[in-house]
């Protein structure tokens, strides 16, 4: 069974900066950030693969930088110029189906969140 440990979240003014980080139980080629703020369903942030393919949601492209540590098996999601509608529930994940680590296709594995607020 994987594990994945999320951390990082918090409570930060617009404009600010996070940095979220993901342990899991081992190496894994295939990584991603979701998120989900109420009432609302879960988005795709960012993904990555072989740690050197990455793919964004136009929400934070330009904002959000993911990023994969294989010696140390996490993922991490440094998130920049934050906005309230960043405001959401994070989430890692690993393992996808086809397309591989593609933010639209269905994932295995996921952790229990961490909270990200942006006050404005």
């Amino acid at each position: 069974q994987v594990q994945l440990v999320e951390s990082g979240g918090g409570s930060v003014q617009a404009g600010g900066s996070l940095r979220l980080s993901c342990a899991a139980s081992g190496i894994r080629r295939c990584m991603g950030w979701f998120r989900q703020a109420p009432g609302k369903g879960r988005e795709g942030v960012a993904s990555i693969i072989a740690a050197v393919g990455t793919r964004y949601a136009d929400s934070v492209k330009g904002r959000f930088i993911i990023s994969k540590d294989n010696a140390k098996n996490t993922v991490n999601l440094q998130m920049n110029n934050l906005k309230p509608e960043d405001t959401a529930m994070y989430f890692c994940a690993t393992d996808s189906e086809w397309p591989a680590c593609d933010l639209g296709a269905r994932w295995i594995y996921w952790g229990q969140g961490t909270q990200v607020t942006v006050s404005s």
